[in-house]
């Protein structure tokens, strides 16, 4: 969600961001980003200066001047703690802004970030840096480059695959995330859905769309989960894929549709255009629901004020939901297939040579 706000900062200040964010994955996710022009990891819950990246932070911090600082972090711990180096680095604090909502039950957290960003710290004038005037939607978005499709390309060639529709299964979330975190959340984790409940939808899935090839994903220490639900399942056309953050960009992007836990790996899904059902536990999806980058259709199953745990949804309900997905693709190829004659016109055209590089290698 963060990259929706950082294109709008980038805009409005005219030179891109430098991110500070948590945990070793954070720079994967803006990599090939205009508006980020580096990105650097803090440990979460290190003391302060440990570590090499401090003094990378420290020393950024004091070159930004006299340039802005917004923390869009909400939680009071971490709040403390980045104000707590703001004040190492000797910054001024007029220069900086900290987000002053946190996510509720009713308005989209992204609102929220976009809202932020709009504001003007008090030591510069926002006069000198006026909103976008253009009407424009900010949605979040990723990139995949290159070197990252040809490793896509050549690990689904190992897996058989020939093009048929790509259908992406995410069953865990940032709690099942190995043994230590699933008996910590064990019988306390509202995302989780049953495994024999993903067996009846790959059932139904492979039912539907025989052709498909339906790839069950998710980190490293999700693997035992996968392969539970893939031996359970006893479908050929399942394959289970420990993919890190940029391998899945790059299936996103060839996907036909996604089904997943309320997760990371959803967001990153919408943001690159995949149509996507998400089950949603506890969590309101008014305030997490991905928002697509290209208005693919994402549809929210479960949460509340109905559903308070994601095992109450039943398979039948998150299997309709998607095939609204696909019945809303074919209506949409349906309408650009019908086109009417069009009048007759006299165009005075000359040899133009096309450029074969601009064309994507990939095709959905």
């Amino acid at each position: 969600m963060l990259t929706a706000a950082l294109r709008l900062l980038h805009e409005r200040y005219g030179r891109p961001c430098y991110v500070v964010g948590a945990d070793s994955w954070s720079p994967d996710i803006f990599l090939g980003l205009a508006e980020v022009a580096e990105c650097r990891p803090l440990p979460r819950k290190a003391p302060t200066f440990f570590g090499l990246a401090w003094p990378h932070v420290l020393r950024a911090l004091r070159e930004s001047a006299p340039g802005p600082v917004y923390v869009f972090e909400h939680h009071p711990g971490q709040v403390r703690r980045i104000r707590r180096l703001l004040r190492l680095s000797g910054i001024d604090m007029g220069r900086c802004l900290f987000i002053d909502e946190e996510p509720g039950t009713e308005v989209p957290w992204l609102d929220a970030l976009l809202r932020f960003a709009r504001r003007t710290p008090p030591a510069l004038s926002a006069a000198d840096y006026p909103q976008p005037t253009a009407r424009r939607v900010w949605s979040p978005r990723l990139r995949v480059l290159e070197a990252e499709r040809a490793g896509r390309d050549e690990w689904l060639r190992s897996q058989g695959y020939r093009g048929e529709p790509l259908i992406l299964v995410q069953p865990g979330n940032h709690r099942t995330m190995g043994r230590r975190r699933l008996r910590k959340w064990r019988g306390r984790d509202d995302k989780i859905w049953p495994v024999d409940r993903w067996v009846q939808l790959l059932h139904a899935l492979h039912g539907r769309m025989p052709e498909a090839m339906l790839v069950l994903r998710g980190a490293a220490a999700e693997m035992p989960l996968l392969e539970s639900i893939r031996t359970a399942a006893a479908l050929s056309c399942v394959t289970s894929a420990s993919t890190a953050l940029r391998p899945l960009f790059a299936l996103c992007e060839v996907a036909h549709s996604m089904i997943s836990a309320d997760s990371g790996p959803a967001h990153s899904a919408a943001a690159l255009g995949v149509p996507l059902v998400v089950l949603y536990g506890t969590q309101s999806s008014k305030v997490w629901l991905p928002r697509s980058a290209t208005g693919s259709p994402v549809v929210a199953v479960g949460g509340p004020p109905r559903l308070e745990r994601a095992e109450q949804i039943s398979v039948a309900t998150v299997f309709e939901a998607w095939c609204s997905l696909t019945d809303a693709a074919s209506q949409a190829a349906a309408q650009a297939d019908f086109e009417p004659p069009p009048a007759p016109v006299s165009i005075h055209t000359r040899s133009v040579r096309m450029d074969p590089s601009a064309f994507s290698s990939s095709v959905r």
